[in-house]
């Protein structure tokens, strides 16, 4: 099911997807109202969310006792000539810096193994993947 925005006026726009309705906004010193979090900072929350839940259900398949998991992620921007371990000719590259912690009665194995698939989560997929964007038909408004 395809996500709606709505933008009207300022910089906070309406996110609407099978009944549910969000914000999302600049804050001040960028021109918005700081309404909302920002783009960015929903994106983070889409990704430590999606870990954190790829986590949960394979632990609840595998019978372990993960009782909670928290998730912190950030994310800076380089030029792609300066980041040390980049090698191609992007203009910019993005470093994802993620720290998770698993609640629970899990041996160091087990906690491996989370953080490892954490990593397989699909949205962690979808931004670590080559990724294509294709217009959809546009109507006049």
């Amino acid at each position: 099911m395809p996500v709606e925005i709505t933008l009207r006026g300022d910089t906070r726009t309406t996110i609407k997807v099978r009944g549910h309705e969000w914000h999302i906004d600049e804050p001040i010193e960028d021109g918005g109202g700081d309404t909302a979090p920002t783009p960015g900072e929903m994106m983070l929350g889409a990704l430590g969310s999606c870990m954190a839940i790829t986590c949960k259900m394979y632990a609840e398949r595998k019978g372990w006792d993960l009782q909670a998991v928290d998730v912190q992620v950030d994310y800076e921007r380089f030029k792609g000539s300066d980041y040390p371990m980049h090698g191609g000719e992007d203009l910019y590259v993005h470093e994802v810096r993620k720290a998770l912690t698993f609640h629970g009665d899990l041996d160091e194995k087990q906690r491996q193994r989370l953080y490892d698939i954490a990593g397989k989560c699909p949205i962690h997929r979808l931004l670590g993947s080559p990724t294509y964007f294709v217009d959809m038909a546009l109507e006049e408004g």
